[in-house]
C-alpha cells in the first residue's frame, strides 16, 4: 500500500510532457523561450532547448540549465546562413534529439526549422520574424532572388507544422500575406515578467530606446536624427554591430552599448520616456517591458504597435525624425500627460501577461495534437 502511495506521489510530481524548444542567443527569442518554458514548467512540462547560431554567454547557458536542459548545434540560424545547404543537416539533428530525449512535442521558433522534419510527435512553429516579412515591412518589396530559398523553407515549414503561432494579429496577417493561408495559425501575444523592483519615485529627464540598432528594421537612424530637436537627451541601448557585419553609427544620441536584461530594465524604471522607432516589429518586447515599469511610450505608427498600444501611447510617423521629436517634446513638457500615459501603458500591459500567453500556447499545443488523456497534466 505504501509503495502504491509513493508511486502516486511520483506521478503527481513527474513532468507530464517533454518539450523540445529551439532557441538562439542573438535576439529576443532567448527571453521568449526562457520565460515561456519557466511558465510551462508549472504546468508539468520539462523543456529541452536546442540552440542554434552563435554560442550563448555563460550567463545564458546557466539560465537555460536552471529552466531545463540545453543542447547546442553547429547549424546557423536561417537568416545568418550564407548558403541554404548549411541548414540541410538540421532536420536529422532535431529528429535525433527528439528520439534521444523522448520528446512529446516540438516548439520551433523559426518556421524554416520544420522544413523536412520527420518526427511522429506534434510540431508547433512560431513566427517571431523572418527575412521575407522583414523585406516586405522594411523595404516594401519581396525577398531578393538570392534569398528565395528562405521563402521556400518557411512556407514548407509552416505547411509541415501541425499548428503555428504569431505574437500579434498584425504579424499573423503579414505572414499569411507572404506565405499564403496557414492552417491552425493562432495568436499568442508575447509576455514579460513584472519588473524586478519598484519604479523610481521620480523619473529622470531622459529618453530611452532599446534595440539591435544594426538592424535596419529597428529604424535607429530616424531616432538619432530626431535627437538634436528633443528637449531631453536620447539614450539608445543595444548593439551597433551585427553578427553578419552590419554596422550603425550614432551621431546625436548617446550610445549605451549592449546591456544585460536586468540593466536595461533598471534604466526603464528611471527613464522619463521610452521610445521605439521600429518599422518592423512583430510584437515589441522592449515596449512591453518599459510599459510594465511605468514609462510613457512613444512608438512608431506601424500596424503592430497600433494593434497593441492604441490609446495607451503617443505615435510618430515612422520615417519622420521631426514627428518623433514632437511626440517626445509633448511628453517632456507636460508632466500631467506623462503621468496619464504612464498609467495607461501600465494598464494596457496587463493584457500581455505570462498567464494569458501560456493559455494561448497550450491551446496551440492542443490544436497541434498534444493530448493529456493518458497523462496527468500538472496544473
Amino acid at each position: 500500500m505504501e509503495s502504491r502511495a509513493k508511486a502516486d506521489r511520483a506521478a503527481m510530481t513527474a513532468p507530464a510532457f517533454r518539450l523540445l524548444m529551439t532557441v538562439d542567443a542573438v535576439g529576443g527569442v532567448w527571453r521568449y523561450a526562457m520565460d515561456l518554458a519557466q511558465g510551462l514548467k508549472r504546468h508539468g512540462f520539462h523543456s529541452v532547448f536546442a540552440g542554434l547560431g552563435p554560442q550563448p554567454s555563460p550567463a545564458q547557458r546557466a539560465e537555460a540549465e536552471r529552466v531545463g536542459a540545453l543542447r547546442w548545434f553547429e547549424e546557423p540560424l536561417d537568416w545568418m546562413a550564407e548558403r541554404e545547404a548549411e541548414l540541410d543537416p538540421l532536420p536529422s539533428a532535431l529528429a535525433r534529439l527528439v528520439r534521444e530525449e523522448r520528446i512529446d512535442i516540438v516548439h520551433l521558433n523559426l518556421p524554416s526549422q520544420a522544413y523536412g522534419l520527420a518526427v511522429d510527435v506534434p510540431v508547433v512553429a512560431a513566427s517571431h520574424s523572418c527575412v521575407p516579412t522583414w523585406f516586405k515591412a522594411v523595404r516594401g518589396e519581396n525577398c531578393p532572388a538570392p534569398w528565395d530559398w528562405q521563402v521556400k523553407r518557411n512556407r514548407s515549414g509552416l505547411a509541415r507544422a501541425d499548428a503555428a503561432l504569431a505574437p500579434s494579429g498584425s504579424h499573423a496577417r503579414l505572414v499569411e500575406g507572404v506565405y499564403g493561408p496557414i492552417r491552425n495559425l493562432s495568436v499568442a501575444f508575447n509576455a514579460a515578467l513584472p519588473p524586478p523592483g519598484a519604479p523610481a519615485a521620480r523619473r529622470e529627464p531622459f529618453v530611452l530606446a532599446a534595440g539591435r540598432w544594426w538592424d535596419e528594421g529597428k529604424n535607429g537612424a530616424v531616432l538619432d536624427e530626431a535627437a538634436p530637436w528633443t528637449a531631453w537627451p536620447v539614450h539608445m541601448a543595444g548593439a551597433l554591430h551585427g553578427p553578419n557585419g552590419q554596422r550603425m553609427r550614432l551621431r546625436h544620441a548617446e550610445a549605451l552599448g549592449e546591456l544585460a536584461s536586468g540593466q536595461a530594465r533598471a534604466l526603464m524604471a528611471r527613464a522619463g520616456i521610452f521610445v521605439s522607432p521600429s518599422v518592423y516589429e512583430p510584437f515589441g518586447l522592449a515596449a512591453l517591458e518599459a510599459a510594465l515599469s511605468g514609462a510613457p511610450l512613444v512608438l512608431a505608427d506601424i500596424p503592430t504597435y497600433r494593434e497593441l498600444w492604441d490609446g495607451a501611447a503617443l505615435f510618430a510617423a515612422p520615417r519622420d525624425p521631426q514627428s518623433f521629436a514632437a511626440a517626445i517634446n509633448r511628453l517632456a513638457e507636460d508632466e500631467g500627460l506623462r503621468s496619464r500615459m504612464s498609467e495607461l501603458a501600465q494598464e494596457r500591459a496587463q493584457r500581455y501577461s505570462p498567464e494569458n500567453q501560456i493559455d494561448a500556447v497550450l491551446a496551440a499545443y492542443r490544436a497541434a495534437g498534444l493530448r493529456a488523456a493518458d497523462r496527468l497534466l500538472v496544473a
